[in-house]
């Protein structure tokens, strides 16, 4: 196995792919190195010197500044290299038009919806309006496990603190979000559940659901009933009996909505998982389907690559923004834009947040950008969409399922337990990881390190996505980790 890998001719730096010592020459592929210091799995080794103010090549692109004179074979981190980034900025498009060749389709058993996509699962969930029920929601949920069984694949309550006390941009977010969860195609049943005096309660979410199914939807205002928990189950009775009904049929990959999402990265991870990712992106974009990339911030310094990519000027303009706007959210609260990496992203090897987007954007593959959506906008076009949604790990996977994504892909270097609402598939980026958190990762995309291509992994984890929509469990759903977060960006009441 190699040691070292330079993952592009114009490098400067190379990365360790399992600890180094000082003292040792290491090969890189196109030359060799002697390492003047230790330096540990996913850090940066400088092949040649690098001179004080001179840009620092990653990935083909610069991802900082050294800010002392580097030697050839020293460790490439946080204590001698900076940002190059700075706040809004004016782009101007030059399309590469990328495109992609058709593939042959194929289809994975789903649940088909009168409304919609077809749901990989079919499951009832509870949906607070407001934080004020939250516990009534768990303790129905809890109560429902015995209708589990059957085509009721789950029963679950998505508990959330918001639905009052909300101003302006924030409670328009808490009401899509919900309405968005509501009409779902993984929720074969809903129970959209209200105290009945909250901002947005029922009556201001249902307007926001468009077209649904009446007879998979149930609403519950419990100041106006004696028995909360009598009547909730009686509605939730009702949903269950009704999915009984739903059978798996053969439905086609084109109809698959897929987040993409990274999070706890290392310095593999834009080596390994997420190019892996982005062969899968390829592949089901190539058939019909759409992937969703978020994380804004973790796009800055990678922006003119997706803008590029565009299919059209009027979606680069749509990222411009997309990108600016992101920007000026953090300026507005005098807070820094380049707050990042995280503290567990430069322990792996992550040192700007260039290095860090360069990586991240891995994951949207090759194919042409097709859409840009808002926070809490669903999907309509097919192929590779960029939506609004901060980096954070629970808001940007809710914001994707919000948006539509049936499954949420997640690479992760350091590993997370978490689930949001639909399946999260969390891909390791380094094989110690995925046999060490065996419970937590779902796939291994540290086997490119040890023989497989990069080709072979990306159809493998097309084929484990494929299996995940016909009904395999992934870890966070077999350990029962279930969670909903809203992005909050103003005022409590």
């Amino acid at each position: 196995m190699n040691r070292l890998v330079q993952i592009t001719p114009k490098d400067m730096v190379a990365v360790a792919l399992q600890p180094l010592t000082a003292g040792e020459t290491v090969d890189y592929g196109a030359g060799r190195v002697t390492l003047k210091q230790d330096v540990p799995m996913g850090h940066k080794v400088a092949l040649r010197d690098i001179a004080k103010g001179e840009p620092v090549i990653k990935y083909g692109f610069p991802i900082g500044s050294a800010t002392e004179d580097i030697p050839a074979g020293g460790h490439v981190h946080v204590h001698n290299i900076h940002t190059l980034l700075s706040g809004t900025l004016a782009y101007e498009y030059h399309p590469s038009r990328p495109a992609l060749a058709p593939r042959t389709p194929v289809t994975f058993p789903g649940y088909p919806r009168k409304q919609g996509r077809p749901g990989i699962r079919n499951e009832l969930w509870i949906i607070p309006t407001v934080g004020c029920v939250n516990d009534i929601a768990q303790a129905l949920a809890k109560d429902a496990q015995r209708f589990v069984g059957g085509s009721v694949e789950g029963v679950y309550a998505f508990p959330h603190p918001y639905g009052c006390s909300q101003m302006g941009g924030d409670q328009d977010n808490t009401r899509q979000i919900l309405a968005n969860l509501c009409t779902h195609p993984n929720a074969g049943g809903v129970l959209l559940l209200g105290l009945g005096c909250e901002n947005s309660g029922i009556e201001q979410i249902i307007p926001r659901m468009g077209d649904y199914d009446a007879a998979r939807f149930r609403t519950l205002i419990t100041q106006q009933v004696e028995d909360e928990h009598a009547a909730g189950m009686a509605l939730i009775q009702e949903l269950a009996e009704n999915m009984q009904k739903d059978v798996r049929v053969p439905c086609p990959a084109a109809e698959l909505v897929v987040g993409l999402k990274c999070g706890g990265s290392d310095g593999l991870s834009g080596i390994t998982a997420n190019p892996t990712i982005g062969v899968f992106s390829d592949l089901l974009t190539s058939m019909g389907g759409s992937t969703i990339l978020t994380e804004v911030p973790e796009m800055f310094g990678a922006e003119t690559i997706l803008m590029d990519r565009c299919a059209d000027a009027a979606l680069f303009d749509k990222t411009v923004h997309l990108i600016n706007d992101f920007k000026e959210y953090f300026e507005s609260y005098h807070m820094p834009v380049y707050e990042n990496p995280s503290p567990g992203n430069k322990a792996g090897g992550i040192t700007t947040l260039e290095d860090k987007a360069l990586g991240c954007t891995q994951k949207s593959g090759s194919g042409p950008v097709k859409g840009v959506l808002k926070y809490g906008e669903k999907v309509q076009t097919p192929g590779l969409n960029l939506l609004s949604a901060p980096g954070n790990d629970l808001v940007a996977s809710t914001a994707l399922a919000a948006s539509g994504a049936q499954i949420v892909l997640f690479s992760t270097g350091r590993g997370t337990p978490f689930g949001c609402p639909v399946p999260t598939v969390k891909i390791a980026s380094n094989s110690p990881l995925a046999q060490k958190k065996r419970n937590w990762i779902d796939f291994d995309a540290g086997r490119l390190l040890s023989g497989m291509t990069l080709d072979e992994l990306g159809q493998d984890l097309m084929d484990y996505v494929l299996a995940v929509a016909g009904g395999k469990p992934t870890r966070n759903e077999q350990n029962g980790f279930h969670d909903l977060a809203i992005f909050k960006q103003g005022v409590t009441l």
